[in-house]
């Protein structure tokens, strides 16, 4: 990989490639797959459009074309995303086994992550790397930044894990986003030190720092960051521009990206003022900053900073560090900002000093310190050689592929109860063994309400939910802790939003429809008997009103209007996230039209029965239709996906 060639080939790409070397060596762990887009340029590597690579053993790179091959900085990338989306989704379509999980890295790749994950149930897990709330802080006019921001907001509300290096990251920067329930599926996984090949043959940058420097010889200050503003490159040379002693003790070297290809744009402007800096009389002689550089020259630098010399990162806000570690497998001391990850790094291993990235003079002054100090350098350094080794990528993928396999595993069976699981008494006496044994969490997922629900429950000796989910998903029940049961707030206070019941009556009003009587009736639902037409009716009643409301048909003559955010399937959504989950991690089974939407969401479904309602459901991964008739064939779905031994079932 050549790093630095463009705005998108930084230090992410490093810890991307890395992590998943790390996973495709646990044993088991069959293979990992690395998916981005497939692209040509005449002034990038052609391998980008190469459509599979091998990397290395079960590791390999998909690439994945759309009808626009041009290579897209992630700032342009939006409108091709939906294509993207949409091929990546054909792919996976193709393949004899879908992958366990898909890990997505930046917002933009979580968008494509969520639609494979509505198509095929399959869970992921974000990683945003830098997150724009911060930008915010000290770039609040960066152009695109509120959509950002907002694609940020809606990857983590909709990942099933979240996976950040520090714990800033989880307590300030994801919390900042006031996502609620995120805090419990966030995993503070840090990475291993970059892995850099070594026996490189041939002369170096460092072998040449004569073409830049006065006196090559001296120790030298080493930067290497992509020449953006965030990053402060300018204000290190700034400040090592104002210190005469630090300019006499020490030369700076600066790598900031392959100059190349940086020909427009925010690089550009950032390399042209530091080219500016470098020129000036007091630095000519001082400072080398290379055009182009490749992984032996960048080992050869860490080699050549360790001898004397100081690893800096002065940028404005780091949210890991990959550098630091980077330069402790090195024996580099550092000099580092303490706006983010670099302070917990440095708390680990203490192979440096934090500074005030604003305040130039204490940076010079904190870089002078180390260089002209041998014996806090050699402590320093040992620090370094010592602490590395806490950051191991094998760790992070033992960690990381655990709890992939936690999100394969499902979280929580949510199932209707008339007809899937009433209707044959031994199925009913199987399903409560198989509850009883403590396999899943339990929830029932029905249309009539609480007090008629549990009747019939009874009636049948069916097994107590751990939740109940009523009135066609507009009501949440949990247990009260003393044997009774209490509505949700929090998911009703959902359901407020955007409803405006006596509307929607009035609206509905004229079609002359019978209602159903008033223990069906309820706060975000309506309902009557009705016919097919008369649901489509309905629908098109309220689209003409302008009204918010779902409208559900179930039984061939139940007509529900339901508030516009409740349904089953958000019902269940909401159930989940009291376990940490989400809907993909859930096992839904119906019978029914008003089960349409659950069987959809979840991850796995159970479709029950043939009626008609249910044909508009096609055939997907993580779907069964089974055979078997009530809760005989609940039994049935939950042995096709290894949750119950096919002998559990009983013969109806």
């Amino acid at each position: 990989m050549h790093y630095g060639v463009t705005a998108d080939t930084g230090g992410h790409i490093a810890y991307v490639l890395d992590a998943a070397a790390a996973q495709a060596a646990q044993p088991d762990v069959t293979d990992v797959t690395l998916v981005t887009r497939l692209f040509h340029d005449d002034g990038l590597d052609p391998v980008h459009a190469s459509p599979h690579e091998v990397v290395g053993p079960r590791l390999s790179i998909r690439r994945i074309a759309t009808d626009d091959l041009r290579y897209l900085e992630k700032e342009a990338l939006a409108a091709d995303l939906p294509a993207f989306a949409e091929a990546f989704c054909d792919w996976l379509g193709s393949l004899p086994d879908l992958p366990v999980v898909i890990h997505a890295h930046f917002a933009d790749a979580a968008r494509v992550a969520f639609e494979a994950r509505r198509r095929f149930g399959i869970p992921f897990v974000y990683t945003p790397h830098a997150l724009g709330i911060d930008k915010r802080r000290d770039q609040p006019d960066a152009p695109g930044l509120a959509e950002r921001v907002a694609a940020e907001t809606a990857a983590i509300a909709q990942a099933d894990a979240i996976i950040v290096s520090t714990r800033d990251e989880a307590d300030r920067q994801v919390s900042a986003y006031g996502v609620a329930g995120a805090d419990a599926r966030i995993r503070c996984l840090p990475p291993g030190v970059p892995h850099r090949p070594a026996g490189f043959a041939g002369a170096t940058v460092a072998d040449r720092l004569d073409e830049w420097l006065d006196q090559p010889d001296r120790p030298i200050l080493l930067a290497v960051a992509r020449p953006v503003r965030k990053k402060n490159i300018a204000a290190l040379l700034r400040a090592y521009a104002a210190c005469a002693p630090l300019r006499d003790r020490a030369n700076l070297v600066v790598l900031a990206g392959q100059h190349r290809g940086l020909c427009s744009g925010e690089e550009a402007e950032v390399l042209a003022e530091l080219r500016a800096l470098a020129a000036l009389p007091e630095l000519r002689g001082r400072v080398a900053l290379p055009p182009a550089h490749d992984e032996a020259d960048v080992v050869a630098l860490y080699a050549r900073a360790a001898a004397g010399g100081v690893f800096v990162n002065p940028a404005l806000h780091e949210p890991f560090g990959l550098t630091l570690l980077e330069a402790a497998g090195a024996g580099v001391p550092v000099v580092a900002t303490r706006d983010g990850g670099p302070a917990e790094i440095l708390a680990e291993i203490g192979h440096g000093v934090l500074v005030d990235p604003r305040d130039e003079a204490a940076l010079a002054v904190a870089c002078l310190a180390v260089v002209s100090d041998a014996t806090r350098h050699a402590r320093l350094a040992a620090a370094a050689r010592s602490g590395a080794r806490r950051y191991d990528w094998r760790r992070y993928a033992r960690a990381s592929t655990d709890l992939y396999a936690e999100l394969a595993a499902p979280a929580l069976l949510a199932s209707d109860m008339d007809g899937t699981l009433t209707g044959c008494a031994a199925g009913a006496l199987a399903f409560g063994a198989w509850r009883a044994a403590g396999r899943l969490p339990f929830v029932i997922a029905t249309g009539r309400s609480l007090s008629a629900a549990r009747t019939i429950l009874h009636g049948w000796h069916l097994p107590e939910p751990d939740a109940w989910i009523t009135d066609v998903g507009t009501r949440l029940w949990l247990a009260d802790g003393a044997g009774g049961w209490r509505a949700c707030p929090v998911y009703a206070a959902t359901l407020d939003q955007d409803w405006d019941r006596a509307a929607v009556l009035a609206a509905l009003t004229p079609l002359g429809l019978m209602p159903q009587p008033d223990s069906e009736q309820g706060p975000h639902k309506l309902s009557w008997f009705a016919t097919p037409a008369d649901a489509a009716a309905a629908r098109r009643m309220l689209a003409t009103a302008g009204l918010g409301a779902r409208v559900v048909f179930s039984h061939g003559r139940l007509l529900d209007v339901l508030a516009p955010h409740g349904g089953k399937a958000a019902a269940v959504a909401a159930a989940a996230a009291r376990y940490g989950a989400t809907p993909a991690r859930c096992v839904a089974a119906g019978d029914s039209g008003n089960d349409l939407d659950m069987l959809d969401a979840c991850g796995r479904a159970i479709v029950v029965g043939d009626d008609p309602d249910l044909s508009a459901l096609p055939p997907r991964p993580g779907m069964v239709r089974v055979r078997g008739a009530h809760a005989n064939g609940v039994m049935e779905g939950l042995a096709a996906f290894g949750l119950a031994a096919a002998a559990d079932r009983v013969a109806a």
